[in-house]
């Protein structure tokens, strides 16, 4: 069955070919028609070609659902102490993550699903249709493969994240973690698994090991992603750009050489203002990357120590208020970057042919994101062509 949803008052298509002085692809007095789980149809309302059904937006706002390329949804347990104590002045460590592995690993296969699912809900009522997320907080070949299973029931954007930290086991051994990482731990995660990540960074994996797992999980047909320059300035982004990783994320401490490697290569800068915010950090400078030519994307980062948001439009508010970004660059940052950060083309953008993901805003304009920051706009959201909220 064919819909059209019309009486648009600005549609997002993010279509190059309607730049129209903005990456958004703006269309005023708009309408979008659907078949099946496609976009086929995108112009003015008074334009749209004949429908079986119609949908009346009331004036308001539609964009492509949100793709959040970085989350951590596989986990039990809580982080509120360490929060408020965080809060109260205590400077945030990756040790942290230690607890939620201890808390992990204890609970049982539907405690941890049941916990994925209620957080896939709540970011779906944000419009979130299209997420990425990782294991990490197993750390065993058992517990790593386990979180991936579960994980790939949800989505098909699934990372390996096995070089999370190192294990606490082999706190006096991580070259020994590196082997584990690349050797029993990878083949088994493997069969699970897009992508394979790397917290490179100090009190994690250098360069060296960063660089040996990254290249052994390409040999299994996984393609990098890393953790990058968050805590400090180091080799992560670089080695993303050398490794042709899909994303480096964080980049909140870069060197001119940097911003020149991602400005060169194919790799998208994955900023997370969401871990900033709570961790009272350097906020990333998403005006320099964006003005050197970097293609940027925003996510949530949703996991219980850093980051516990599942909110894009609340990243969108934060990259516009803190990081330089304009409403318009971090509406397409949150889409179409997204989309660019998982190398996927169907997705992120409202067009002939592109998945039928869409999210309608309570607002006549998707600056509202920004402009009326904590506000719940998302009025309906749709994918594959289904609606969902």
């Amino acid at each position: 069955m064919s819909t059209v949803i019309t009486n648009i008052a600005t549609l997002v298509t993010n279509d190059p070919t309607l730049e129209r002085g903005t990456p958004l692809g703006l269309v005023r007095d708009a309408a979008v028609v659907i078949d099946g789980d496609r976009i086929v149809w995108t112009g003015e309302a008074g334009r749209a070609p004949a429908t079986d059904d119609r949908i009346d937006a009331g004036g308001r706002t539609v964009l492509p659902g949100f793709v959040d390329s970085h989350s951590h949804l596989v986990f039990a347990g809580d982080r509120t102490e360490e929060f408020n104590a965080r809060m109260s002045g205590r400077p945030y460590g990756a040790g942290g993550i230690r607890t939620t592995v201890a808390a992990t690993r204890a609970a049982t296969d539907t405690e941890l699903e049941e916990n994925l699912t209620r957080l896939l809900a709540e970011a779906l009522r944000q419009g979130t249709t299209t997420f990425e997320t990782k294991s990490g907080y197993g750390l065993t070949t058992e517990h790593e493969a386990r979180a991936l299973r579960l994980a790939a029931r949800h989505t098909d954007e699934v990372t390996y994240l096995g070089a999370h930290i190192v294990a606490p086991e082999y706190a006096d051994d991580p070259a020994g973690y590196v082997d584990l990482v690349t050797g029993e731990m990878l083949d088994a995660c493997a069969p699970h698994a897009r992508w394979i990540d790397v917290f490179c960074e100090q009190g994690a994996f250098d360069g060296d090991q960063a660089r040996a797992i990254l290249t052994a999980g390409r040999a299994k047909g996984l393609h990098p992603r890393v953790h990058a320059n968050q805590l400090s300035h180091g080799p992560g982004v670089r080695l993303a750009v050398e490794l042709d990783a899909a994303s480096a994320d964080h980049c909140t401490h870069l060197t001119d050489a940097d911003v020149d490697a991602l400005a060169n290569g194919t790799t998208v800068a994955t900023l997370l203002p969401g871990a900033e915010f709570s961790t009272r950090a350097e906020w990333p400078d998403a005006r320099r990357l964006l003005d050197a030519g970097v293609t940027v994307a925003l996510s949530t980062d949703c996991n219980p120590g850093s980051s516990f948001t599942s909110s894009v439009p609340f990243c969108v508010a934060l990259a516009v208020r803190d990081m330089g970004m304009t409403p318009d660059e971090a509406v397409w940052s949150a889409t179409a970057g997204g989309a660019a950060a998982l190398r996927r083309t169907d997705i992120g953008r409202l067009a002939p042919g592109a998945r039928a993901d869409l999210v309608l805003l309570d607002a006549p304009s998707h600056v509202h994101l920004a402009y009326r920051p904590g506000v719940p706009l998302v009025a309906g959201v749709w994918r594959r062509g289904v609606r969902v909220v």
